[in-house]
């Protein structure tokens, strides 16, 4: 296995460079930046990586609440303006990822805002799900073109049902990717945890699809620190020959986190070591 963590996990905690030199003295080796390229000086983030030895993985698309500018981000608005847009947003993030020589890039299916729907109590329909899905997969099939180009891994990102209903499985991924040529899918255990009957059985189903894996604990804090049973998820992946990156997403709200991810890769890594 090889391991990366989210940068978007330290943005507002602390400066770029002081979270790679914290990260680099704890084993890690490759980041996953976030993709905000206009507020990234790509050299200076070159420079910065280069001096503790880190590379990048790839790129985190800021999808939904987690951006300011997230709200606009939505290929699946009925706004055209929206959708060029949020098309625009993918190929900007693209370049960055190329730039700083990452391969992947993830994407998440945001839609309009529906009003007065309660999604604590209500999924929309499968008849639903696969209007949505027939409308991504043009939308799909571009940006993996674009994608090509820069030579990155668009990989589609299924999120849970309370950040948007549309995508929110694998086999809602799975339905979507296997009508694009070379789109892959990113599974996150926060997100699984929530949507899957089973960690194994989305894994297993998207096996010869699943390109990249977001590793966080029920609780959005580090493996290790709550509920998730690592220890199927890695058996699963090990079974499938997963040789992709486990990313770690955790959340953060200040600078005393250097014990959680420190605790967080190694208690992954002893799993991996026993199996």
């Amino acid at each position: 296995m090889r391991y990366a963590i989210t940068l978007a996990s330290f943005r507002n905690i602390e400066p770029v460079g002081d979270t790679l030199a914290t990260l680099a003295k704890q084993g890690y080796r490759a980041m996953e930046m976030f993709g905000e390229p206009s507020e990234i000086d790509a050299k200076k983030l070159l420079d910065s990586l280069n001096s503790y030895g880190l590379s990048i993985c790839g790129v985190t698309g800021m999808w939904g609440t987690i951006s300011t500018d997230g709200w606009k981000r939505r290929l699946l608005s009925s706004d055209p303006t929206l959708v060029q847009a949020s098309e625009q947003y993918v190929i900007d993030c693209l370049k960055l990822c190329n730039t700083l020589g990452g391969h992947e890039m993830n994407v998440c299916l945001f839609a309009d805002e529906i009003k007065g729907v309660d999604r604590t109590h209500r999924i929309i329909s499968p008849n639903e799900k696969e209007l949505f899905a027939a409308k991504a997969v043009p939308i799909m099939r571009f940006l993996c073109t674009k994608a090509t180009d820069y030579g990155v891994q668009l990989v589609l990102e299924p999120l849970n049902r309370y950040s948007t209903p549309y995508c929110a499985t694998a086999k809602d991924a799975i339905a979507i990717a296997q009508h694009v040529d070379s789109l892959g899918i990113l599974l996150d255990t926060f997100h699984m945890n929530i949507e899957e009957d089973m960690f194994k059985d989305a894994i297993q189903s998207s096996s010869t699809l699943l390109r990249h894996m977001h590793f966080a604990d029920n609780n959005r804090k580090m493996p290790g620190f709550a509920h998730i049973d690592f220890s199927t998820v890695i058996e699963s992946l090990n079974e499938i020959g997963y040789d992709g990156f486990i990313s770690f997403e955790p959340n953060f709200a200040d600078r005393n986190y250097e014990h959680a991810t420190k605790y967080g890769l190694d208690f992954v890594k002893r799993i991996v070591q026993d199996q």
